[in-house]
């Protein structure tokens, strides 16, 4: 009886050595790739918004921009839902999410918002492509609503000769301009 016994325990071990090794090997890889766990616990945090304070001045920024383009727009396209919509749409088309885009639009339509609207505010979007910079976060955003509130704004050629750079950290305001010092002669008037 000893042998029956023992030689099913071990047959049992054998079934389960090898795919128990397989499941040590497979979590210790996937462990070994997803990096240090406590990097990615600190990821989430670093995006939320860290007071009060900035969610509160974030939902009056989103306020404020549909109350600039309910005066702006007349008509449907300027209502809260159109514009929220309209603008979501141009966006996952920039971003060539064509399927999600469509089933947008389908809200769109059913809320009863001209669609001719977003196809102006798409070719205006298109016109200043070259000057929206995928590295700063609101970039496109706020392209999107400058389109949407003013389909029919040009970029100036001077614009699009020169990539966008990005603002400078002391809250927007440019550098003056470097003055040239009295003393100092011209290269034209050096002697020869």
């Amino acid at each position: 009886m000893r042998r029956l016994v023992f030689g099913f325990q071990s047959a049992v071990l054998r079934c389960l050595a090898v795919p128990g090794l397989a499941l040590l090997l497979g979590v210790g890889c996937a462990l070994a790739q997803s990096g240090p766990v406590r990097a990615q616990d600190q990821k989430p945090a670093a995006n939320a918004p860290v007071t009060p304070a900035d969610v509160a001045r974030e939902s009056q920024k989103k306020s404020d921009e549909f109350v600039e383009a309910t005066q702006a727009i007349n008509g449907p396209a300027g209502n809260p839902e159109c514009v929220w919509l309209g603008r979501r749409v141009v966006v996952l088309m920039w971003r060539d999410d064509l399927d999600t885009a469509f089933r947008h639009l389908d809200l769109y339509d059913r809320f009863g918002c001209p669609g001719g609207h977003v196809q102006a505010t798409f070719r205006c979007l298109v016109k200043f492509g070259p000057l929206i910079d995928p590295k700063i976060a609101d970039s496109l955003n706020s392209r999107v609503h400058g389109c949407w509130i003013n389909p029919n704004a040009q970029p100036q050629p001077a614009a699009l000769s020169q990539p966008a750079a990005p603002l400078p950290a002391g809250g927007g305001a440019a550098a003056p301009a470097a003055t040239p010092q009295p003393d100092a002669k011209p290269p034209a008037e050096a002697p020869k």
